[in-house]
């Protein structure tokens, strides 16, 4: 997917820049990062994956980031 099919998803909402990143150049970053991400929120962990999702969720805010 490409930044301009990236837009027409969001239709002028605005995205996060590591998301347009992620889509843009996916076999440079996105492939990779999507991997690691993935296995943070969704490997082995005392936490439940909904804690997890919590957890990023609120961090963002905190960072002023859209999650």
């Amino acid at each position: 997917m490409r930044l301009k099919d990236v837009e027409q998803i969001h239709k002028g909402a605005p995205g996060s820049d590591i998301g347009r990143i992620m889509a843009y150049h996916p076999e440079l970053f996105g492939a990779s990062f999507g991997a690691c991400i993935q296995q943070f929120l969704r490997g082995p962990s005392d936490w439940t994956v909904g804690e997890r999702e919590l957890f990023a969720s609120f961090t963002a805010s905190r960072l002023h980031c859209v999650y």
